[in-house]
C-alpha cells in the first residue's frame, strides 16, 4: 500500500494533499493486493472529484475486530480480526439518500460523460468476494470516509479466545447526555452506559440535546455526541455552548470519521476526546472513565485491536 500513495499524489494533482498513515504490526488480509489497490485507486478518484477546489486524502491501514454486538446488526458480518483501509477526503459529502445507492452498479451523480457509475460497485464486490464489509460514513459539506475490512489471514485468533478471560471495565454513576441521530447507535451507547451504572439521557439532535440540557443542567456531567450532527447546531456547538453554560460538564466526541482524518481535515482540534464509531463497549467504556477521571489504575487494558460498531446508516 505504501507504495500506491506516490502514484495518487501525481494521478490526483498537486491541489490534493495526500497523507498516509499505518498501525505498527499490520494483520496481512485475505485479498489479492491487485484488487485491493485497484480500489483504493477507485475511491481516491472519486474523493478527488468530490473536492475540485481541492483538498486533502487520507489513506488509513489499522488492525480491527468487528465484535459480536456489530455483528448482531449486519447479518453479514462475522465477528472477527480484520485489517482495515480507510480513505478520507474532504469533499462535498453525500446526503443519506446517496449513500444508499452509492453501490448501486452504473449509479452515479457525475454529469453525462464524467463516470460510469462502476466504480463503487467494483469496490463493493471485491471487498464482499474477499469475505469482507464496508462501510461509508459521509455528510453533506463534512467530506467521506470509506472503510474496508478485509478479513485477517491465517493464524487469527477467534473472538472467544481472546475475550474468553471477561474484562473488568470502570463503572459509574455520572449522568451522560448521548447526542446522536442514528438511532441503533444512540440506543446501543444509551444500553452500554446504563449497563455500568451511569445515569443517561438521550436526544437524536443538537437542538432536542439544548432542550434536554436545559431540563437537566445541574446534573448533567458529561456529554457524549456526534461530531457531525443534522440540523442548525453540530456537535462542536453544542459542546461549546453547554461548557458556556457549565463548564465543568466534560465532552466526549464520537464519529465515523477515523481520528486522523478529523484532526487533519480540520473538523476538530488536537487534544480533544474521540471515540471511534463503529466502537466497542470496552472502548466507550473506558474513554468516558478516562474523561471523567473515574478509570481505575489497576483495571487491566484491553487488546491493542480496536473493536468497531455501528455507525450513522443502516446498511454498510
Amino acid at each position: 500500500m505504501p507504495d500506491l500513495i506516490p502514484l495518487l499524489r501525481r494521478t490526483l494533482g498537486e491541489h490534493i494533499e495526500v497523507r498516509y498513515v499505518e498501525t505498527a504490526g499490520l494483520w496481512p488480509a485475505m485479498a489479492d493486493p491487485a484488487q485491493l489497490e485497484s480500489a483504493v485507486l477507485n475511491l481516491a478518484l472519486n474523493a478527488r472529484d468530490a473536492m475540485p477546489g481541492g483538498g486533502r486524502l487520507t489513506i488509513e491501514l489499522g488492525n480491527k475486530v468487528l465484535d459480536h454486538e456489530y455483528a448482531r446488526h449486519y447479518a453479514q458480518v462475522v465477528p472477527v480480526d480484520y485489517a482495515m483501509v480507510a480513505v478520507s477526503d474532504t469533499g462535498h459529502g453525500m446526503t443519506p439518500e446517496v449513500i444508499k445507492r452509492v453501490f448501486e452498479p452504473f449509479f452515479t451523480t457525475k454529469p453525462d460523460g464524467k463516470g460510469t457509475g462502476l466504480g463503487l460497485a467494483m469496490v463493493f464486490g471485491f471487498v464482499k468476494q474477499s469475505g469482507g464489509h464496508v462501510k461509508i460514513y459521509s455528510e453533506p459539506g463534512e467530506g467521506t470516509t470509506v472503510k474496508i475490512y478485509l478479513p485477517r489471514a491465517a493464524g487469527a485468533a477467534t473472538v472467544a479466545q481472546r475475550t474468553s478471560a471477561p474484562v473488568e471495565l470502570p463503572r459509574g454513576s455520572a449522568t451522560v447526555l448521548v447526542v446522536e441521530d442514528e438511532a441503533a447507535v444512540r440506543e446501543i451507547a444509551c444500553a452500554i452506559l446504563a449497563d455500568l451504572g451511569y445515569q443517561v439521557l438521550e436526544a437524536p439532535d443538537g437542538e432536542e440535546a439544548l432542550r434536554v440540557f436545559g431540563a437537566n443542567a445541574a446534573t448533567v456531567d458529561l456529554l457524549l455526541t456526534d461530531v457531525v450532527l443534522p440540523g442548525k447546531v453540530r456537535g462542536r456547538e453544542l459542546a461549546e455552548r453547554v461548557q458556556a453554560l457549565r463548564p465543568e460538564v466534560r465532552v466526549v466526541f464520537m464519529s465515523g470519521y477515523t481520528e486522523n482524518s478529523i484532526v487533519h481535515h480540520g473538523r476538530s482540534d488536537d487534544g480533544v476526546h474521540l471515540v471511534g464509531k463503529p466502537f466497542k463497549r470496552e472502548q466507550l467504556a473506558r474513554k468516558v472513565a478516562e474523561v471523567l477521571g473515574t478509570a481505575a489504575s489497576t483495571i487491566p487494558e484491553a487488546s491493542n485491536v480496536v473493536a468497531l460498531r455501528p455507525a450513522r446508516d443502516a446498511a454498510p
